[in-house]
């Protein structure tokens, strides 16, 4: 039956890197503490703030100190689900003002449209939470391309280089694993979805990136599938 689904990878993939760090990241870390300030007891932040002190084992950790600590994982990319799903409500207030928009390649927004105009299904998946991918194609340079997507996947599923993650998405999208690509830069990832099952292509963007035993593309404007 071919492929029926395509499975793309954000930064480094579809979305230049450069601007989750420089832009994302740097917006999510000034905006923190005030964010947090206004909104600690606000439901969903408070358990959230739970999940981080119960992570880093700090259960008696006050406001200040879990900031600080957020702030230090900003800084180092940790991946830690309670912070991403922070970072994707402050990053939602930032696209709702219009302080940015979302960097997606030229070639990856035309690639996802011509997969969906063909039938396939399309999802992203990426340590961010599910809602910031959401809102990275909604609200792109390259248009709202958020209608050519089933999902998104987060770590909710499981961490990008685990293979039980990618075995979770194939029971989440009843499909056979042959039936199934994934699209990404790291290697690790596309080593342990192929381990899987699913079928893999590695996009390279930049040199000296480290590749294995997958297709190599450095554009989604070669993909023929």
């Amino acid at each position: 039956m071919g492929i029926q689904a395509i499975i793309v990878d954000t930064a480094g993939t579809t979305t230049d890197f450069s601007f989750i760090k420089e832009v994302l990241f740097q917006y999510s870390a000034e905006a923190l503490p005030t964010f947090l300030q206004e909104h600690h007891n606000d439901f969903t932040v408070a358990a959230l703030l739970q999940d981080v002190r119960r992570i880093s084992n700090q259960n008696n950790a006050d406001l200040a100190q879990i900031t600080s600590l957020l702030l230090e994982w900003i800084e180092h990319d940790n991946k830690a689900t309670p912070l991403k799903t922070l970072q994707g409500l402050i990053w939602q207030q930032g696209y709702l003002k219009g302080d940015y928009q979302g960097h997606i390649f030229a070639d990856a927004a035309t690639a996802l449209q011509q997969w969906q105009q063909q039938g396939k299904r399309l999802y992203s998946y990426s340590s961010s939470s599910a809602d910031a991918q959401e809102l990275l194609f909604r609200y792109s340079e390259q248009g709202d391309l958020s209608n050519l997507f089933y999902g998104h996947f987060d770590t909710n599923l499981g961490q990008k280089k685990t293979v039980q993650a990618y075995k979770n998405i194939l029971n989440t999208i009843s499909l056979w694993p042959r039936q199934v690509l994934f699209v990404s830069d790291d290697l690790e990832e596309l080593n342990a979805a192929a381990e899987a099952g699913i079928q893999t292509l590695q996009m390279v963007r930049k040199d000296g990136l480290f590749t294995g035993k997958h297709s190599v593309h450095n554009s989604f404007d070669t993909i023929k599938l």
